[in-house]
């Protein structure tokens, strides 16, 4: 099971820390991704993070403002996301999976957390 926590509403240039809590056992074993649906449009991908964390992916629109981490000992990823911008508004979700091989696809997981939702205004 996933759970995601920390979204909300925030100015552009601003920070929010989005946690997804990973089920304890699964953490060290699942490739782990942020994906968003910005408003009237599908679902995209924003980060991921390898199984056991050494390799991070990002789609060009976040690279340099948003960083993917974990931390194993409370089987939690995180999304850092600085400067944030209008386009950034969206409902944020986490997912993972045993077996990922194209991590910026989101057909590659079977497990998703519940949306949050990211409202960044002008």
């Amino acid at each position: 099971q996933l759970q995601v926590s920390g979204g909300g509403s925030v100015q552009a240039g601003g920070s929010l820390r989005l946690s997804c809590s990973v089920s304890g056992r699964f953490f060290g074993q699942v490739g782990l991704g942020w994906f968003r649906r910005p408003p009237g449009e599908g679902r995209e991908f924003v980060a991921a993070l390898s199984m056991g964390g050494s390799t991070t992916y990002y789609s060009n629109s976040v690279k340099g403002r948003f960083t993917i981490s974990g931390d194993a000992a409370k089987s939690t990823v995180y999304l850092q996301m600085d400067s944030l911008r209008p386009e950034d508004t969206a409902v944020y979700y986490c997912a993972a999976d045993l077996l990922v091989t194209m991590p910026e696809s989101q057909y590659e997981y079977d497990y998703w957390g519940q949306g949050t939702q990211v409202t960044v205004s002008s």
